[in-house]
């Protein structure tokens, strides 16, 4: 039985990774729409993932461990992303009067705070995060991303799932 190749695997959510960032880039630069800090930190997770499967289809990794290696990180990333979307998600859910109130910039939070507290502070949410500027056959752009990062998620686990082969 031979083994799975890593390669095609990883170049198809690599290609994926580039298509959630050329729609992210295309509706900021394109339509105007400016990301609040949790879709910037979605894309930030897209990246990450990107380079993660982009890295693996270079190496082409044949043996366990490396197969491992990269599907658990780039699965890491996808899930962070899901996890921050899915956040980004029932914030915009949430009734008007429970809604937080808007914080400060990213770009002024990361001048003068610990990266930590950025962190916390955006995932925490605020005002801004919950409005909805866009829908796209009913669905904001946080539920898109989610379900981006949900079909992401097929390429880290196919390369796990290769390690059984």
């Amino acid at each position: 039985m031979t083994s799975l190749a890593v390669r095609p695997i990883a170049l198809a959510g690599f290609a994926f990774c580039v298509l959630m960032m050329a729609v992210a880039l295309g509706l900021e630069h394109i339509m105007g729409l400016e990301p609040c800090p949790l879709c910037v930190f979605q894309r930030v997770a897209v990246i990450a993932a990107g380079l993660v499967l982009g890295i693996a289809a270079l190496h082409n990794p044949s043996g366990k461990v490396g197969k491992a290696i990269y599907g658990l990180l780039s699965l890491a990333a996808v899930g962070t992303g899901a996890f921050i979307a899915g956040r980004h998600v029932w914030l915009q859910g949430l009734p008007a009067d429970e809604v937080p109130t808007c914080g400060p910039g990213l770009e002024y939070m990361m001048d003068i705070l610990p990266m930590q507290e950025v962190v916390a502070m955006v995932l925490t949410g605020s005002g801004e995060c919950a409005s909805i500027d866009f829908m796209f056959l009913g669905l904001s752009l946080p539920a898109w991303t989610l379900i981006g990062f949900l079909l992401l998620a097929i390429a880290p686990l196919r390369i796990l799932w290769s390690l059984k082969a």
